[in-house]
């Protein structure tokens, strides 16, 4: 043994990279072994306590010209395995190797290498066996199955300094992809009640007519906002620009025809008075194409267009099932200001071809983040949010009722100051919508 001195910094220069490495690797290796045996015995680890006492360690270690302190793979499975459990099984182990260095280290000297080998594999036997858990680990998680493959391959390849390093940058890209693909599902209300889960893990399920209930399940920035937009038209069943699109043409080709005389308003619709005469979609863009992305306008037309019925000869619009749409922002926890733009003119393409967006469960301070960004105007309002998505389908079913019925709707119109219980016809029984309606039914 000898007295502490102080490091030789004329060597700090060469040595700077390996120590980093070693460091590394020697508290990965040291953290990791940590964490098996803290699972199997049931008792937590702090890493942070694990890393000072090993820079405490390696620095008073050090000052004594000592070795860099990790974990002994083999030494931490003899003591586990005989039933050591406290420190003070760490300091007999130390006390037995100073022993064996100082007085007989001189009679194990002949031992052959394979001797040592066994014992060292024996303890680490389960630790080996875990490659057979990796077919389990697919079928649980395939992300995290890729990640200890990985891991190992770098490491026995690379060295355990880089192919840590792989490792450790493989794992953050995999946060990345994941990131990029967030889960997206249509909800159902499951069981009449104000419960709503995804359509495939349930069979009493009810989905209101014409309302399609849309979930994103992570935050929405940049990187994935365009994946949420697709699945949203993929779960919407149609492209709501697209539709749009062929509305405005349709109704440029309406505006010629009866200009031309060739279509004639009566009390059942338009009748087409000429042959059909087809014109490309060049024609009818007339080199104002993006007129075609603003809101379809009816005023100048005699009659009111109900795109759901039949049109005249000659002109198609895909056809829209759906009158609202509610999403699920109760697992968005953030979004910033690109994934808004897009959300913006995303949601501005719904409400101009006449579908009603509701947004529910938004967290604290999401609203005024939006109005902070000039998210809202006249198309795009804050009455769209809802505490839930139950409010929401009861807001749409009541909207809905009040449409259809014409006491209701004349009693909207007409105004009072009496209170009545509409409960829905659908069943859902959860609330009771209590409203104020204009007068007396």
């Amino acid at each position: 043994f000898q007295a502490p001195v102080a490091p030789d910094v004329g060597v700090l220069q060469n040595c700077i990279g390996d120590s980093i490495s070693i460091a590394i690797v020697g508290f990965a290796v040291a953290f990791s072994v940590a964490k098996v045996y803290s699972i199997k015995h049931d008792y937590p680890v702090d890493g942070n306590q694990e890393l000072i006492a090993f820079g405490l360690g390696n620095i008073v270690g050090g000052s004594f010209k000592g070795f860099a302190s990790s974990t002994a793979l083999s030494r931490s499975g003899v003591q586990e395995s005989t039933g050591g459990k406290t420190q003070i099984a760490g300091i007999i182990s130390a006390v037995i190797v100073l022993i064996v260095i100082l007085g007989i280290g001189f009679l194990l000297a002949p031992l052959q290498k394979s001797v040592l080998a066994s014992l060292a594999l024996g303890n680490l036997k389960g630790m080996l066996m875990q490659f057979k858990e990796v077919g389990i680990l697919w079928r649980k998680d395939k992300y995290d199955c890729v990640i200890w493959v990985v891991t190992f391959l770098a490491a026995v390849f690379l060295g355990l300094d880089i192919g840590l390093a792989t490792a450790v940058a493989f794992q953050l890209l995999t946060v990345v992809i994941r990131s990029q693909i967030p889960s997206c599902t249509v909800l159902v209300n499951v069981g009449r009640s104000n419960i709503y889960r995804n359509r495939k893990d349930y069979t009493d399920i009810y989905e209101p007519e014409g309302v399609k209930i849309f979930r994103c399940s992570s935050p929405i920035f940049f990187a994935n906002i365009e994946f949420f937009r697709e699945k949203l038209i993929t779960a919407v069943g149609f492209n709501p620009l697209r539709v749009l699109r062929k509305r405005n043409k349709a109704l440029r080709k309406i505006r010629k025809m009866l200009k031309k005389g060739e279509l004639q308003v009566t009390p059942k619709g338009l009748i087409c008075m000429a042959n059909h005469t087809h014109e490309s979609d060049e024609e009818l863009d007339n080199n104002r194409i993006e007129e075609l992305d603003q809101p379809t306008s009816m005023t100048d037309l005699p009659i009111q267009i109900d795109w759901g019925a039949d049109l005249p000869p000659g002109i198609t619009v895909p056809r829209v099932d759906i009158h609202s749409i509610i999403l699920d922002f109760s697992a968005v926890s953030f979004l910033d200001f690109s994934a808004m733009r897009v959300l913006q003119k995303t949601l501005k393409e719904f409400v101009r071809i006449d579908i009603d967006i509701y947004i529910a469960g938004a967290h604290e301070g999401f609203l005024d983040k939006l109005e902070r960004c000039a998210f809202f105007d006249e198309e795009i309002k804050p009455s769209m949010f809802f505490l839930t998505i139950h409010d929401a389908v009861l807001h749409i079913l009541l909207k809905k009722d009040i449409a259809s019925s014409p006491k209701l709707k004349l009693a909207k119109e007409k105004g009072s100051s009496n209170d009545y219980i509409i409960i829905p016809s659908n069943g859902l029984r959860s609330r009771e919508c209590t409203v104020r309606l204009l007068s007396p039914v």
